[in-house]
C-alpha cells in the first residue's frame, strides 16, 4: 500500500486502484468536498507526476480520454483547486509523493494499461437522486430525468415557461462552463430538438444561467456529471455520422398523458409568453424558442 496523507486530502494505492478522498480544511473547496471520495481503477489511468515546488509540490494523475465522465462533462474546465486529480503536497512530504507516483506508475507497466481513450466510462460518476441550487434556479436529476425549478431572480421568459423536465432519452450532451467570478458560466442541457439552438444561457428554458456564487454554482458540475455517465459514451456516439452520431442513444422515455388542468396552466404560460413578446422583452427567435418548449409539455 502506497499512501500519502495531506491536509488537501490522501491519495492510496494498493495496486489495482487509487482512492481519492478529499480533506475537511476549510482549504478544500466545496466541490470536492462534496463530490466525495472517488476510486479509480488502474486501468483508467494514463499517467501520474508529482511537480515539486519551493513550498508546496502537486501530485497529479492524468486519466484516460473517456475514463471518467467528470472531466468528459466539466471538459478541462474545472479550476485548478476543484481539480479532485490533483493533491497539494507539503515540501516535507515530496518523498512521500515522489514514491506513491512511482509507484503508480510501476504498476501501468507491469499491467502494460494502454494510453489510448476507452470505449466506455471506468467511472461511475455521482450517485443519483442529486440536486444543486444554483443562482438560476434548482436543478435536480433522479437518474431518468432532469427538472429545472426556476428562482425568483430567473429572467421572465424561463418563469414563464415554468419548471422544465426532461428526460435522458431526449438529452444529446450536456454543456457546461463555470461561473468564474469574472464571467457568468452556464449548464444546457442540449435535446434533439434544441440542438442548433442560439439562445443565451439567461433566456433559453433549457439552460442554467450560472452568474452568482461561484462557490455553489460549481456544484452545477455534478449534476452535469451524473447526467453525461447516463448518456452514450463519446466514443458510440461518433461510430455512425451518417445519422448525425447519434445511432446508440436510448430510445426516447415514453410519455404519458397530461392531466387536463396541467393543459390549463400551459395555455396560461402562453398567454404570458404573448405578452412578453408584445411588450418587445422577448425577440421573435426567442419567443419561437420558448413557445415550442410550452407546447411540448402538451404531448
Amino acid at each position: 500500500m502506497a499512501e500519502i496523507i495531506q491536509r488537501d486530502g490522501t491519495w492510496a494505492f494498493d495496486g489495482t486502484t487509487v482512492r481519492i478522498t478529499p480533506g475537511l480544511h476549510r482549504s478544500v473547496p466545496l466541490f470536492r468536498q462534496t463530490y466525495g471520495e472517488i476510486t479509480v481503477p488502474l486501468e483508467a489511468v494514463a499517467g501520474v507526476v508529482y511537480e515539486p515546488e519551493r513550498r508546496r509540490g502537486r501530485l497529479r494523475l492524468r486519466l484516460r480520454e473517456g475514463a471518467d465522465p467528470l472531466l468528459q462533462a466539466t471538459g478541462g474546465r474545472l479550476p485548478d483547486a476543484a481539480d479532485p486529480y490533483r493533491l497539494l503536497v507539503d515540501i516535507d512530504r515530496s518523498g512521500v509523493a515522489e514514491y506513491v507516483a512511482e509507484e503508480i506508475r510501476h504498476a501501468l507497466l507491469l499491467d502494460q494499461i494502454p494510453k489510448d481513450p476507452t470505449k466506455a466510462y471506468l467511472l461511475p460518476g455521482p450517485p443519483v437522486p442529486v440536486s444543486v441550487r444554483s443562482s438560476d434556479g434548482t436543478v435536480s436529476f433522479d437518474g431518468a430525468q432532469v427538472r429545472i425549478d426556476w428562482a425568483d431572480t430567473s429572467e421572465r421568459v424561463k418563469r414563464a415557461t415554468g419548471p422544465r423536465i426532461v428526460a435522458v432519452g431526449d438529452l444529446v450532451q450536456v454543456e457546461w462552463l463555470p461561473n468564474t467570478g469574472y464571467e457568468d458560466g452556464f449548464m444546457r442541457f442540449v435535446t434533439h430538438e434544441t440542438v442548433f439552438s442560439k439562445l443565451p444561457p439567461e433566456k433559453d428554458p433549457y439552460a442554467l444561467d450560472l452568474w452568482g456564487s461561484t462557490r455553489r454554482d460549481l456544484l452545477t458540475a455534478l449534476v452535469a456529471t451524473a447526467v453525461t455517465s447516463r448518456l452514450p459514451h463519446p466514443s458510440a456516439r461518433g461510430e455512425d455520422e451518417g445519422d448525425g452520431g447519434f445511432r446508440d442513444r436510448p430510445p426516447r422515455a415514453a410519455r404519458v398523458p397530461p392531466p387536463a388542468d396541467h393543459h390549463d396552466v400551459l395555455l396560461r404560460r402562453l398567454r404570458e409568453l404573448g405578452e412578453l413578446h408584445r411588450e418587445g422583452v422577448l425577440t421573435d427567435e426567442e419567443f419561437t424558442m420558448t413557445k415550442a418548449a410550452v407546447l411540448r409539455g402538451f404531448r
